[in-house]
């Protein structure tokens, strides 16, 4: 996981641009270029989205900007990924479901609930947890869920040192499985910590930590593959809501609903999801009803949207940071004043109305504003370019320096907001190239330290500030890809993941957001939410932290 493009808590989307009309081509040109386009698009959509659904009322067609790379939880997670695995992997606890503000269901992170363990058990000082397991959980194929599937998933994950290994032994501290894991029976398996962890209970509602059908998956085992990897690239084998009866990577992944699903059968037997890269041409199928949802827009698509009586567009305000990082380990960003003089600069107000359409908050934090322990209180950046230069001067910049700006290529928004702040920067001498690259381009680089600045979008799906800050801002962090070092910080962190005196972690996580303000180690730009186009009959939306859909709680009217 944090071995490759991100941690194990999220990844970004790619939303591929759309393709653009030359505006120097004459007027009629240009109009019957639009036209022509149009048509096309609408056109390929309808024949995309052509086969008829076996019941267009229980049948849900999804058009998306990607198929997942792998359905294998241990692979590393991007959106559409974290996706997949929120319907076709089951947790063992989950957080109980609220309404929001805009009788939207989310998380109530104060309350634990059973999942496919119907009770659990903390014990006092927080080092270990015991799991009583739901009886009658079956799998798709029929299998019943017993202990020995908890010991196997856990023992694949730890020998994969993948995914599930960086959760149990960076956050819960595990370093020696067979000390910590045990079976007390058929239906009950414990949990032993080496020390006391506030998260010894909520990390298992985690999105990556589902629970595979072993039984169904030793079937696909092989000399060579001893844990299915191959297979579950492409398969699922689980207790889940819903099983991948297809994949074709690249076009198509369809899920059928488990029948035997321990809630009840979901109201959508069938999901069809269709990759569309291009989001003009998901609007488009939107539009004429060859889709029921269309995932990733942007926000000028889904402003034009909202005015539509046939589209219903959901809007949770969830736990995306969007941020340029500054590489810390060089000149001139190792020097506080600079990056104090970056913030200073930022036109946020333009970037809210220009690209968000005033559907955007201003990030104030490293802390996602809906996640416990999260204050605004430390953020002192307006957009005051007298500011910025006086900082500059002090730091030995009068006239400024020249710099670089990465962004990638599939991502429109970041394109729009860099030309912005190109802009922006220049009004203090600071003159910044452009530098426009495949993902896996600026992936490389900024994982090197070989970019000074990079636009970096992610989530942290775990709802806990320890852990959020564990992940971007602790200098031993392999994602910590600014560099960013305070001992401080460090140590606040560390309290933060081993102390039980919750008053003390609040204290500890808001002195971390108060130093990281003033470090400012990223010029902090907005939190764009989670947006989601629908049909108008398309009910049941829900929001979950790692920002996937939870196809179960969807139904049509």
């Amino acid at each position: 996981m944090v071995r490759f493009v991100r941690g194990p808590h999220g990844l970004l989307g790619k939303i591929t641009r759309p393709d653009r009309i030359d505006r120097r081509q004459n007027g009629q040109a240009a109009m019957s270029a639009r036209f022509l386009g149009s048509l096309a698009v609408i056109m390929a959509a309808n024949s995309a989205f052509s086969a008829p659904a076996p019941d267009p009322k229980t049948t849900l067609l999804v058009a998306g900007p990607r198929t997942p790379e792998s359905l294998d939880q241990e692979y590393p997670p991007t959106e559409a990924s974290h996706e997949a695995r929120r319907n076709i992997y089951e947790r063992l606890l989950n957080y109980a479901p609220k309404k929001n503000e805009e009788n939207i269901v989310v998380e109530d992170f104060g309350q634990i609930v059973g999942g496919i363990a119907e009770k659990f058990e903390v014990s006092l000082d927080k080092t270990t947890i015991t799991f009583h397991l739901r009886k009658g959980v079956r799998s798709y194929v029929g299998n019943e869920l017993t202990a020995d599937d908890l010991m196997w998933t856990f023992t694949r994950g730890w020998i994969l040192k993948a995914t599930f290994h960086w959760y149990m032994s960076q956050v819960l501290k595990i370093q020696d499985f067979d000390k910590s894991f045990k079976k007390i029976d058929g239906m009950t398996v414990q949990v032993t910590l080496p020390q006391p962890s506030p998260l010894v209970d909520r990390i298992w509602v985690n999105n990556d930590l589902g629970i595979l059908d072993s039984t169904e998956v030793k079937k696909h085992t092989t000399n060579e593959d001893p844990w299915a990897s191959k297979w579950l690239a492409n398969h699922s084998a689980s207790f889940a809501p819903y099983q991948v009866t297809k994949i074709v990577p690249g076009q198509e992944v369809n899920y059928e609903a488990n029948p035997n699903y321990w809630r009840g059968p979901a109201k959508l037997s069938r999901i069809i999801f269709r990759e569309v890269p291009t989001s003009s041409n998901r609007v488009a199928a939107l539009q004429t009803g060859s889709v029921d949802v269309a995932e990733w827009l942007l926000p000028r698509e889904l402003n034009l949207l909202s005015r539509s009586p046939s589209v219903k567009i959901w809007k949770v305000f969830g736990n995306y940071v969007h941020r340029v990082e500054m590489f810390n380990g060089k000149p001139p960003f190792d020097d506080v004043r600079i990056r104090q003089a970056m913030n200073y600069l930022v036109p946020r107000d333009e970037i809210r109305k220009a690209i968000y359409f005033d559907t955007a908050r201003d990030t104030k934090s490293p802390i996602a504003e809906i996640y416990p322990g999260f204050t605004d209180q430390y953020f002192p950046y307006g957009n005051d370019v007298n500011k910025a230069v006086a900082l500059l001067k002090e730091a030995g910049l009068p006239q400024g320096f020249k710099t670089q700006l990465g962004y990638r290529s599939s991502e429109p928004i970041e394109e729009e907001i860099a030309l912005i702040l190109k802009t922006a920067f220049a009004r203090a001498g600071v003159d910044v190239e452009l530098q426009k690259l495949p993902a896996s381009t600026l992936v490389d680089r900024y994982t090197k330290g070989e970019i000074p600045m990079y636009f970096f979008r992610d989530m942290a799906i775990v709802p806990d500030a320890a852990y959020v800050a564990n992940l971007w801002l602790n200098s031993k962090s392999l994602i910590n890809y600014s560099h960013f070092k305070n001992e401080d910080v460090d140590q606040l962190i560390n309290l933060g993941l081993t102390t039980t005196d919750e008053s003390k972690r609040i204290d500890g996580m808001r002195r971390v957001q108060e130093i990281v303000m003033q470090s400012a180690p990223w010029v902090f730009l907005m939190n764009p939410g989670y947006q989601l186009a629908t049909r108008a009959n398309v009910k049941g939306y829900s929001w979950y932290t790692p920002n996937g859909n939870n196809w179960f709680d969807f139904y049509k009217e």
